[in-house]
């Protein structure tokens, strides 16, 4: 009996592209081979797919442009109860059908990947996918949305105003004083759609407003202002399951080198050689009581099961260190390194991770297929030329 094909998918037009290769290829490598084949599929920067041999390893992303020229180009076509990538240009004299996958594992992150854009086509391609669907990633990866969705919940989050880029530039002074008479300094600015720390800045003035809001607006064009929390910790844990089971992991305490978490601190802290999310410097499990381990947990399966997650995801948690206080932050609906290190620390190995990620999706792929997307209509019979519903002119 043939072995179900896994397409491991990674890149894509993100400024999170290079983290995302770090992640897919440390999940294609842990990935059980007795279970399933798999298969490779990379999204360049400029959003074409290539599946080859070589893109199975970190040392051919050294030097992109030969991995590529030796990988095929492909077009992703729907088939039935499959995908067929068909090779791009296609071949004029013989089949231009470079492979097929069954199940899509995409590792990506960031914007026109994470943020439900894959999932819309992964849904259209009509293959089990093992991430959240379109409505939740769409939600998880915008910060207001997910904040105002979470509030609306009942979940404790910091206060926050979101910032058109139009309406900043248009009258950067009204602006900025619209910003400081809803918040307090300090605040954190950061681009509402992004994640690993992109574009994020602190600041205590106006004048590090003004400066934080115009790095921010480069990386998208809409920011969120949230008040800083004193005296923070920051707390993360991990959720995996769908609406019917989630369960949390050990927390963590990442140990930024600053007094928020930066990009740096996250992928380029392991003394030169990234390891994804899993090189960051961390405290596991987090230094906390039992206490606030629980309502971290407790808040973690809410938030995730009140947005719709599914798969793997990570939130994100800001504590006062002197009240107690606990703030959800962010959900990561595809996080880096998939946090396996947080569930290895729960007693479930990386390949066992795979395993459930892949069940999850053919889970939710086999409730979508009983769910009814159409019914038999005589409304076209019924029009009358080509007037259509209006009748005659």
């Amino acid at each position: 009996m043939n072995k179900p094909r896994v397409a491991v998918i990674f890149g894509g037009k993100s400024v999170e592209h290079e983290i995302s290769i770090i992640s897919a290829l440390q999940g294609y490598n842990a990935i059980d081979t007795n279970k399933y084949d798999l298969i490779p599929l990379y999204i360049t920067k400029s959003g074409d797919f290539y599946t080859g041999e070589k893109l199975r390893y970190m040392e051919s992303f050294k030097n992109i442009e030969k991995a590529l020229a030796e990988s095929t180009r492909v077009v992703p076509v729907k088939d039935v109860n499959s995908c067929v990538l068909m090779k791009y240009p296609p071949n004029k004299l013989k089949s231009s059908v470079v492979d097929r996958f069954d199940i899509a594992v995409p590792i990506v992150h960031g914007t026109n990947v994470e943020d439900g854009t894959l999932q819309g086509l992964l849904e259209y391609l009509g293959v089990p996918y093992a991430c959240p669907d379109v409505t939740s990633s769409a939600t998880g990866m915008d910060k207001w949305l997910c904040k105002s969705l979470l509030q609306a919940e009942g979940l404790p989050v910091v206060k926050g105003v979101q910032m058109h880029r139009s309406e900043f530039f248009k009258d950067t002074n009204a602006a900025l004083d619209k910003l400081i008479a809803e918040l307090n300094f300090p605040v954190i600015v950061k681009p509402v759609n992004l994640g690993s720390s992109i574009g994020i800045k602190k600041a205590n003035n106006r004048e590090e407003l003004l400066d934080a809001c115009e790095h921010a607006f480069t990386f998208a064009a809409r920011v969120l202002c949230e008040v800083a929390v004193p005296n923070l910790r920051e707390i993360n844990c991990s959720v995996l399951g769908d609406c019917d089971n989630a369960i949390p992991s050990v927390c963590e305490e990442p140990l930024n080198a600053t007094d928020i978490l930066t990009f740096n601190d996250k992928y380029t802290s392991g003394g030169g050689k990234s390891k994804g999310m899993s090189s960051t410097k961390r405290q596991l499990p987090a230094l906390i009581t039992e206490g606030q381990t629980a309502r971290i947990q407790d808040l973690a399966v809410r938030a995730f099961k009140a947005i719709g997650l599914s798969g793997v995801c990570r939130i994100d948690f800001l504590l006062n260190d002197e009240t107690g206080e606990i703030f959800i932050n962010e959900p990561n609906t595809i996080p880096g390194s998939l946090s396996f290190y947080l569930w290895e620390a729960s007693g479930v190995d990386f390949t066992q991770l795979m395993d459930k990620l892949i069940e999850l999706a053919l889970k939710k792929h086999r409730e979508k297929a009983a769910t009814v997307y159409s019914f038999n209509s005589n409304v076209l019979a019924a029009q009358g030329g080509s007037k259509g519903a209006k009748g005659k002119a």
